[in-house]
């Protein structure tokens, strides 16, 4: 059979499949991150039905998936609300940062898988899935609540914060020198002062360039704009992903809301590619070894996100009901996650990385959800008693 009739029949398959377990997730009530996973774990090496020849052809989609991703949580926020929340919501997000970070670092460096695979992991118990959170707060009717701001600008914080720590990341698992890696580091950092300078400053005339009465146009300007810097960052030692949300961060108002509206699509398409893709890179049968570790360090993370949820909204005058949803909403992990697992993966941390992460992800992208909707009519009568 031709090569190219090859790739359309594979990659026709997982996208049907995709959609199929969407469609299951949606009638579940979770995320369908979970079972994207799995369904790359399926295809993969190892898996039920490997696929022979459309895997680099998913690669690409993968990558395109990670920009659009971080393209449109870029648009959600502006420089403005950016430089606001690192100001106004800095003690809680350095909590975030240290309560969250520590489980990743310290199970790394106890499994003797040294310091590179460390950062890389502290990474992946850090940041919470912005997108599953939006998705529980929406579902369960908890945006008007006033938890919810909190719980944004600690999401806002920790995307500042990938903004730099991606760039260390990156740097570490290239092997540079010390030397080298300082340079390199200073370099990503100016890189993403310089953009957020701009932003800041110029915003109003990259939002003129961008904008278009036209869709298509708009469409492609954005995306195109997007790539664009992706690459260029990715040259500057800073990761494309990190590009493409400050890409998204220059753009706010009318335009950005118009802008992701007809990225979403795009966006999910992709997206789900990414996650398939990450699964194809893990061998099952590595994740059964690692099933316990993954849940012990999903059972420790919970518990430092929920204090860290408690933390911020006690600080902001909340009462014990909302407390408790702030820290619920910080649960899930996802994208980000995803994201720098793959990143160490792909550079060679540590064999078992991959896989921890991957269980990892699958017990907190699923819980994340679930304990939210368990717990919710718990949480309304704490707050009818109070």
């Amino acid at each position: 059979m031709h090569h190219t009739a090859i790739v359309f029949l594979e990659f026709g398959a997982v996208l049907l499949g995709l959609g199929i377990l969407g469609a299951l997730a949606l009638r579940a009530g979770i995320s369908p991150i979970p079972l994207y996973l799995i369904a790359g774990l399926a295809f993969g090496t190892g898996g039920v039905l490997p696929l022979a020849t459309s895997e680099e052809f998913i690669s690409v989609g993968a990558e395109l998936g990670v920009v659009l991703l971080l393209l449109t949580l870029g648009l959600e926020y502006n420089a403005d609300e950016l430089v606001t929340s690192l100001t106004s919501n800095a003690r809680a997000g350095i909590v975030d940062l240290v309560l969250n970070a520590a489980p990743g670092a310290i199970c790394a460096l106890l499994l003797g898988w040294g310091p590179v695979a460390a950062v890389a992991m502290a990474g992946v118990t850090y940041a919470t899935s912005s997108g599953i959170t939006a998705k529980v707060l929406s579902d369960l009717g908890w945006v008007g609540n006033r938890e919810t701001p909190t719980v944004l600008s600690l999401l806002v914080f920790e995307d500042l914060t990938m903004a730099v720590y991606l760039p260390i990341l990156t740097t570490m698992l290239a092997g540079l020198s010390l030397v080298s890696g300082a340079i390199a580091v200073g370099i990503a950092l100016l890189t993403v002062s310089v953009v957020l300078l701009v932003a800041l400053k110029f915003g109003r005339f990259i939002e003129a360039f961008v904008s278009s009465p036209n869709s298509e146009v708009l469409l492609l300007k954005v995306v195109g704009l997007a790539l664009l810097v992706a690459g260029l960052a990715q040259q500057l030692q800073v990761s494309a992903a990190v590009g493409a949300f400050l890409v998204g961060i220059a753009l706010s108002g009318e335009l950005a809301e118009d802008a992701q509206a007809l990225l979403a699509p795009l966006r999910d398409l992709f997206a789900a590619v990414f996650f398939v893709f990450f699964g194809l890179q893990t061998d099952p049968a590595k994740i059964l070894p690692v099933a316990g570790l993954a849940a012990l360090l999903a059972l420790v993370s919970m518990i430092t996100k929920l204090l860290t949820g408690a933390y911020a909204a006690r600080r902001a005058g909340i009462a014990k009901a909302g407390q408790a949803r702030a820290g619920i909403a910080l649960i899930p992990r996802g994208e980000f996650n995803i994201v720098i697992a793959g990143l160490a993966v792909g550079a060679g941390a540590h064999p078992d990385l991959g896989a921890l992460a991957a269980a990892y992800v699958l017990i907190l992208a699923a819980f994340g959800p679930l304990a939210a909707k368990l717990v919710q009519p718990l949480i309304t009568a704490i707050a009818k008693r109070a």
